[in-house]
């Protein structure tokens, strides 16, 4: 990122290494991954534009003591740089079963923006078409949107399974993949067409993918070979897909 001019990037997405041990991270002392969160995001606020956001996924973690599960945002609400514009819950069917506590099936997108006053903000693009009463009116006008209504800030898209006879169709060998769903409803709503928008934890390139598909430009990183090479291959697989609707 340290290579990339400031001021650059439209939109930044991205779902770093929640430091629990996943087979591609290092676990950290707290304090230390903390202070590394802090480092990159404050990379991205230089590299973001004037009307830039920042979407942060990012899950929970053990403080002994103190909590057995903490979404690590409440961790570094001071330490970020740009302004927390929403946080929306990402809500999913499938998940780990609990015995002890409730099961979990949330995660937290965390909504920034550089500038409170002036960024984007695509409603129209990302508007729930099921509404209950399309057709209601009030003084002879249509009460709802044509279009549909707010998703709200609960959004409710399936996650990516994996398993014998379960996996998802757009499953990847990576463990921890965004669903496109996700990715497509981000990046239309908090970016406009020809936007760039920059992933630095690129993983298996969802984000990406739905950024080739949705007409907005992308940059992404990541420090695994076996995972830039799958995707790649759904980059490439999504220009052949983009280029035949063009034809």
């Amino acid at each position: 990122m340290s290579r990339l001019p400031s001021g650059c990037i439209d939109l930044s997405f991205t779902s770093p290494p929640y430091n629990i041990g996943k087979e591609y991270e290092s676990v950290l002392p707290l304090a230390d991954y903390l202070d590394w969160c802090e480092k990159w995001i404050s990379e991205l606020h230089r590299l973001s534009g004037p009307e830039g956001a920042f979407v942060l996924n990012v899950g929970y973690v053990s403080v002994a003591g103190r909590a057995r599960s903490i979404p690590i945002p409440y961790l570094l609400w001071d330490r970020i740089p740009f302004f927390l514009q929403q946080e929306i819950v990402w809500n999913y069917g499938a998940g780990v079963a609990a015995k002890k506590v409730l099961s979990p099936r949330n995660e937290k997108l965390l909504w920034y923006v550089k500038d409170e006053g002036k960024y984007c903000f695509n409603l129209d693009d990302i508007r729930d078409p099921n509404v209950a009463y399309p057709n209601q009116k009030k003084n002879g006008k249509l009460r709802c949107n044509t279009l549909g209504k707010n998703p709200s800030d609960v959004w409710q898209i399936a996650k990516v399974t994996s398993g014998r006879g379960r996996a998802s169709k757009e499953r990847t060998p990576h463990p921890a993949q965004f669903p496109t769903d996700l990715c497509q409803r981000v990046l239309r709503g908090f970016s406009n067409v020809d936007a760039l928008v920059l992933d630095p934890f690129l993983g298996s390139g969802s984000s990406a993918d739905a950024a080739v598909r949705n007409s907005r430009f992308a940059i992404g990183f990541e420090i695994r070979g076996d995972y830039c090479d799958v995707a790649a291959e759904r980059l490439h697989a999504a220009e052949l897909q983009v280029s035949s609707l063009l034809i």
